[in-house]
């Protein structure tokens, strides 16, 4: 994840209590959705055949492995939470991609890259908890080259009234209780940040301002899949030759 306003401190804080179980219980609080979600997004990096990406948000490193399973690319991976790195970095030597995967610390406002270091860019989970999600994208796209793949992945809302009805009552009422069974107080915490933060993002940002800030930042034929009823979202597209 990563965070840059002083507005949105308390989810860094929120988020470095999780890091020894936060692979296991995303997927159970997500009912197995979020792997699909990822899956969705390593494919259209490992399409474009990249030789460098980088991964923003990497968290505990599961999309770089992902893409460096899937690619002959070099990954880095970057995020703000070293308890994240840490847990990452332990399951890169676990699956023998030392040498294929590179993990730092760094913000996806201020990205320590030159312009178009890298053929393409996943972010995962980030633009929620950005000051200025347009000059995030922009940021980002500095550093990929023309003619680069870009792709992102976070939450959504679903669209359609059930299922939007559905969202509401288990980001609202299941998720908080499901949170504390499983992963205790932390995970009650998230539980009940997640979905009044998650609506209060697409409130600002409704998907019309944010294909408009792709293509502002120079990503042409920006697509999307809205996933699970409506529930995820996946972005992408090419960086304007």
């Amino acid at each position: 994840m990563a965070v840059g306003s002083a507005d949105n401190e308390f989810a860094v804080k929120l988020f470095r209590r999780l890091p020894r179980r936060y692979d296991l219980l995303a997927e159970v609080l997500s009912f197995g959705q979020n792997a699909r979600w990822r899956a969705e997004l390593v494919k259209h990096v490992a399409g474009a055949e990249p030789l460098q990406v980088l991964d923003v948000a990497t968290g505990t490193a599961g999309v770089a492995i992902a893409i460096a399973r899937s690619t002959d690319a070099h990954v880095t991976g970057v995020d703000v939470s070293e308890e994240m790195l840490e847990i990452g970095r332990a399951r890169v030597a676990g699956a023998a991609m030392q040498t294929r995967i590179e993990l730092k610390s760094a913000r996806a406002e201020a990205l320590p890259f030159g312009d178009g270091a890298f053929d393409a860019i996943s972010f995962t989970y980030v633009l929620r908890y950005v000051s200025d999600p347009a000059a995030t994208i922009a940021e980002l796209a500095r550093t990929l080259r023309p003619g680069g793949v870009m792709a992102g992945l976070d939450f959504y809302v679903p669209p359609s009234p059930p299922a939007r009805a559905a969202w509401w009552l288990y980001t609202r009422a299941v998720l908080p209780v499901a949170g504390l069974v499983l992963g205790g107080r932390a995970w009650w915490d998230v539980g009940r940040f997640l979905g009044p933060n998650i609506s209060g993002h697409y409130r600002r940002w409704p998907l019309a301002r944010l294909l408009d800030a792709w293509e502002a930042a120079g990503i042409e034929g920006v697509e999307y899949r809205q996933m699970s009823l409506g529930g995820g979202i996946v972005m992408w597209g090419t960086k304007r030759a």
